[in-house]
């Protein structure tokens, strides 16, 4: 593997993304960034640390803003499932499932009632949706994982790190046509 164009390509930009958490903040990251990855291609003899779990950067919704997006105008613009369709996912119906919860309290009593269900905004895929339940008030995390598109940013971005990633068995996925 440390032969491989994959282990240098990844080796050369692995301080791109934690210059950006120094003191020195964006214009520190950019400066950083542009001398030793653009000029010296990412030789530096050392490797910059992350600070903690990218969950843990998760502010409660009470600390956030709502943010209005535009409608998607199908120009430049695209609906969340026209997307998913794009990149021809596909599962078998008859596999054991490959996204699962480790406590299926935690998603209304944690995520939903601290975070406003962080999980139906961060994937990419729409496989994440609070729906209302069917007896009684209120909403229960319904997962659609046959929208999976192995992004796997539930896994790094889940404030409970409640979700359960597996690889899918028989190669069931997306398929990036011209890849």
């Amino acid at each position: 593997m440390r032969n491989s164009a994959v282990f240098k390509e990844l080796y050369e930009c692995r301080n791109v993304r934690p210059s950006f958490c120094t003191p020195l903040g964006l214009w520190g990251g950019m400066l950083y960034t542009g001398i030793f990855y653009v000029i010296f291609g990412g030789k530096e003899p050392w490797t910059l640390k992350h600070h903690g779990r990218d969950s843990d950067s998760l502010k409660p919704a009470e600390q956030a803003k709502e943010i209005e997006y535009p409608k998607p105008d199908g120009k430049l613009t695209f609906d969340l499932l026209s997307s998913v369709a794009l990149s021809g996912t596909n599962h078998e119906g008859d596999q054991p499932p490959h996204l699962t919860l480790k406590d299926d309290s935690v998603p209304m009593a944690r995520n939903y009632a601290v975070f406003d269900g962080p999980e139906q905004r961060f994937c990419p895929a729409g496989v994440y949706e609070y729906v209302p339940e069917e007896v009684g008030e209120g909403y229960k995390l319904q997962i659609n994982a046959q929208n999976c598109v192995h992004c796997k940013t539930c896994d790094i971005k889940c404030p409970s790190q409640n979700i359960n990633w597996v690889v899918p068995e028989g190669g069931g996925g997306p398929v990036y046509n011209g890849m």
